[in-house]
């Protein structure tokens, strides 16, 4: 096959990254068909990879997701809704036998996640969840850095997400922060680095406990969550999390203690290593402030590379690197803490079914 078909489901304010990334994988891949709820939302997108790619077609524009997977010749679908519809609308594509890359978070229950990681295995389609800071240059030498045990024993670490989402932003579409639809700041804004600090600290959990609150925004969920996490491995993850930030974005980072090492990334978007410090001295030096661009937005740079990656994927038949069990970790680690909030005790793995729906009767 020359080019991949994708189709946009969802055209709102992270779908540009799913356009640009589409086009900037264009020897291989195009964007033939978008579809939304609201048809001008739906227009832009289609108008926005034009000008990217003006050598293809205008995408094909739909309002109803059902019938553009019916009526086109799609191979990969990206799922850019409300996180409530996730489920439902990747499952009803890969029994079309679509593949999916679903933005995080892949649900919002445990019971929809594992349909969905069963649905991809029935179907024989690959299922990614769109953790793009995992492609960070950072994240994989820090990766790196774990899988060789250059930490030795890992002790610790600590997610601190600290940003301001006023009002405003949550009236811009009403979907968020509810629990229907959405969840609270855990859920929505720090999703991205919790599955990082799991990711890095073994992934398999042991328990959780949370203290969240909303102290300024009216929304259904939290606006600040504080989440300890214990691995079967011993570390303990420390995670913070705020929308409440005065007045703006302060700074979102990433930190990893071992028994002979110590790494820090910050930047906008957890792109750059503040700190690199190991006993065992490195051939090409001291690479602590490491430089890589500030990208234009939180999203980061990683959209492009996990698009490649789902291309190559589906070409070699082989699982995605963030795949839909991958996906599954750092949701089930804030559904945990969201139900924590609820008994005030932790919360011990494995889970059982839980969503954000079960917190609407209290909070």
């Amino acid at each position: 096959m020359s080019r991949y078909k994708f189709a946009i489901i969802g055209c709102g304010r992270i779908s540009y990254k799913h356009v640009e990334a589409i086009a900037n994988n264009r020897k291989e891949g195009q964007l033939v068909a978008v579809c939304d709820i609201v048809l001008e939302n739906a227009i832009n997108k289609a108008n926005e990879y034009k000008k990217l790619c003006p050598e293809d077609e205008l995408p094909k524009v739909y309002t109803d997701y059902k019938a553009m997977i019916a009526n086109e010749e799609i191979h990969i679908v990206t799922v850019a809704t409300e996180s409530g519809y996730h489920a439902e609308i990747s499952i009803d594509c890969m029994n079309k036998g679509l593949n999916i890359i679903c933005e995080k978070p892949i649900a919002l229950s445990i019971k929809d996640a594992d349909r969905m990681i069963e649905c991809a295995n029935k179907n024989n389609v690959k299922l990614c969840v769109s953790h793009q800071n995992r492609f960070n240059t950072s994240i994989q030498k820090l990766r790196s850095a774990v899988e060789h045990n250059k930490f030795g024993r890992i002790l610790n670490g600590t997610a601190r997400i600290l940003w301001n989402r006023n009002m405003d932003y949550y009236k811009q579409a009403p979907w968020r922060g509810t629990w229907e639809l959405d969840g609270g700041t855990l859920m929505n804004q720090c999703i991205h680095n919790i599955d990082l600090l799991q990711w890095m600290l073994g992934g398999e959990v042991e328990s959780v406990y949370s203290q969240c609150d909303t102290f300024m925004r009216d929304i259904d969920g939290e606006d600040f969550g504080a989440v300890l996490v214990r691995f079967k491995n011993g570390a303990i993850g420390i995670i913070e999390g705020s929308a409440c930030v005065y007045p703006k974005n302060l700074k979102e980072t990433l930190d990893i203690f071992g028994e002979k090492g110590t790494v820090s990334i910050g930047g906008l978007a957890v792109n750059k290593v503040d700190v690199w410090r190991f006993e065992e001295v490195e051939d090409e030096g001291d690479t602590s402030k490491e430089l890589e661009k500030d990208p234009d937005t939180v999203y980061g740079f990683g959209h492009t590379p996990l698009f490649k990656d789902v291309i190559e994927a589906v070409k070699e038949n082989r699982e995605p690197y963030v795949n839909g069990v991958e996906g599954r970790k750092a949701m089930s680690i804030i559904l945990a803490a969201y139900k924590s909030r609820l008994t005030g005790m932790p919360v011990s793995f494995p889970m059982d079914e839980f969503s954000t729906i079960d917190m609407k009767a209290k909070f």
